[in-house]
């Protein structure tokens, strides 16, 4: 499948310096950027159309302090979009090698934290001026507008607020995943009462039952109130649509149901097999169990703005930009998987034939061994695999992802399997895989033009051949079966989706990845638990960080983990 390759086989053709000098190409890279930052930056100086501030708030402005105003910038978070420096400093240096979703070069310190960058996301969830939207700085400002309103303002913008709040606990729940207890309730003094409250660390599970209970107080919300012009206006989101924000805080609620059920199954077990059990009370993000939805309507995702020009070309090619090699060798191969195509590319060399230097791609798909050494992986990178270029490097309008069908089916079919009928889970779990393959095809699909030829989905028989007689089939034991179901969602969430599919590796243990050992760091020759505490906030909020010093260790689990 070399079809979707033009642009990018072109490029490798013109830079020798790739294949034969790397420094040389690492230099050129950091110009292309360095020029890009300054394209970006010169870009966002020019607003949008009027046809859309007509129908939008303009991320890319600065607005009054209104609360439809603060929402849209709550929104425009690049910590969710496909962004250069989420992607590059975060997920494809912390939690992507962690759970192996993205390539990492076999070095002495791979599993070290980079206290510099996990400083970098934590502060972009508590403050705005980042790389992120300071979702947390942003409510806060909400709240306090909020109260400020008419009786009859606050009617017509309470629906803003709930989804904000959702808005905000998806993030917030990232944030504990990856942290454990963290400031909470008492955050955001500066935008509420104009002083500075060093704020204490919220304890991690009471933080969880909070966000559920919030969750299901949201959903009834949007399921009982009409949406309006300023909410529609402001959500850039899902454009205003209550019954997708009914669906959005039920899926989600979902995610974190599950993720407490390895350690307080009880109450994951009622809850979940409640929703489960009353679809019409409790819809969810499944794209209607059709393995043919359209993603573009059914998920929740953020899409680019209509002036970004940006791609994740530079974030990948930095390193991460390798397929994985338990993904691809051990998951995807043996079972034929059809989104091979569309999640990697063949890659291959610049050879000379009659003098003239030619791309000759490699035969298969394959992945560099994890075990292979450093200096292997510098010079035979060429024969092997890398992400899909049209897919991932290229890709304009590469949404930022916050919740799929493929992966609330999969959480279905757990639930299913665990406690209800395996016949459920059986369907659960197909419909998952099928619309995994639905949704990675449209994800390549949205690159149009630019010398991309897009690739067509397989058809029907190729899938059902893949779902019901490969190595992905639902069969075996039980244990065999939940095995399937978290590896498989493990390769949807993918590297798009890493800090997610580190939270469900720690939490179910699958795939069994194999960690290379030798040569690393002492204290750091295994993948941590957890993030520790970035540096500024042990010092800043040094009272309160001695509650939980005693937690603030690599090894340290996070409650949810068995």
């Amino acid at each position: 499948m070399q079809q979707n390759r033009n642009l990018n086989e072109l490029d490798w053709v013109a830079d020798d310096s790739f294949i034969t000098d790397k420094n040389k190409f690492r230099q050129m890279k950091k110009l292309i950027i360095n020029i890009s930052f300054v394209l970006v930056a010169a870009t966002s100086l020019v607003s949008c159309k009027k046809a859309l501030e007509d129908k939008f708030y303009n991320p890319e402005k600065a607005r009054d302090a209104s609360v439809p105003g603060l929402f849209t910038a709550m929104l425009n978070n690049d910590r969710v979009a496909a962004k250069y420096w989420n992607v590059r400093t975060f997920l494809c240096q912390m939690p992507g090698v962690y759970a192996q979703t993205s390539y990492f070069p076999n070095a002495i310190s791979v599993y070290q934290q980079n206290d510099g960058y996990s400083q970098n996301y934590w502060d972009d969830f508590y403050a705005t001026g980042g790389n992120g939207s300071g979702s947390m700085a942003q409510y806060r400002s909400m709240e306090v507008k909020f109260k400020t309103l008419s009786d009859a303002e606050k009617a017509t913008q309470a629906i803003i607020m709930q989804a904000a709040k959702v808005v905000l606990i998806e993030q917030a729940a990232k944030m504990v995943d990856l942290w454990g207890d963290i400031p909470y309730s008492e955050t955001g003094s500066l935008e509420t009462s104009s002083t500075i409250v060093n704020p204490k660390f919220d304890e991690q599970k009471a933080l969880y039952t909070s966000f559920i209970s919030d969750l299901t107080t949201a959903a009834a919300y949007f399921k009982a109130n009409p949406t309006n012009k300023d909410f529609s206006k402001a959500d850039i989101l899902l454009k205003g649509d209550v019954n997708q924000w009914v669906r959005y805080a039920n899926s989600l609620r979902l995610r974190l149901l599950m993720r407490i059920s390895k350690v307080d199954e009880g109450t994951a077990r009622t809850a979940v097999l409640d929703m489960l059990n009353n679809p019409s009370a409790f819809p969810l993000i499944d794209g209607g169990n059709n393995p043919s939805y359209n993603p573009g309507a059914s998920d929740v995702l953020l899409q680019p703005l209509t002036n970004s020009t940006s791609d994740l070309r530079a974030a990948f090619m930095e390193g991460s930009w390798y397929a994985t090699d338990y993904m691809l060798n051990t998951v995807m191969l043996p079972a034929n998987d059809p989104r091979i195509p569309v999640i990697y590319d063949k890659y291959g060399r610049i050879v000379k034939i009659d003098k003239k230097d030619v791309f000759v791609p490699n035969k298969t798909y394959k992945a560099m061994p994890v075990t292979m050494i450093a200096s292997e992986q510098e010079t035979k990178f060429a024969d092997y695999s890398v992400l899909d270029s049209a897919t991932f490097l290229f890709n304009q309008k590469l949404p930022g992802i916050v919740i799929t069908a493929s992966e609330v089916n999969f959480l279905k079919a757990e639930a299913f399997e665990r406690w209800g009928s395996s016949a459920s889970a059986q369907t659960a779990y197909g419909n998952a895989l099928r619309q995994s393959v639905t949704f990675y095809y449209y994800l390549n699909n949205l690159n149009q033009g630019g010398g991309y030829v897009n690739v067509q989905a397989p058809d029907a028989a190729t899938i059902d051949t893949w779902v019901n007689t490969s190595s992905a089939a639902y069969a075996g034991t039980s244990a065999n079966k939940l095995a399937n179901i978290y590896t498989q969602k493990w390769v949807h969430l993918g590297v798009l989706q890493s800090t997610e599919a580190w939270s469900e590796y720690r939490r179910t243990g699958f795939p069994v990845l194999t960690f290379p050992a030798d040569g690393k760091l002492s204290g750091f020759d295994t993948p941590p638990n957890r993030l520790i505490y970035p540096g500024k906030e042990k010092i800043l909020n040094a009272a309160n960080y001695q509650a939980v010093q005693a937690k603030d260790t690599r090894k340290t689990k996070i409650f949810w983990q068995p």
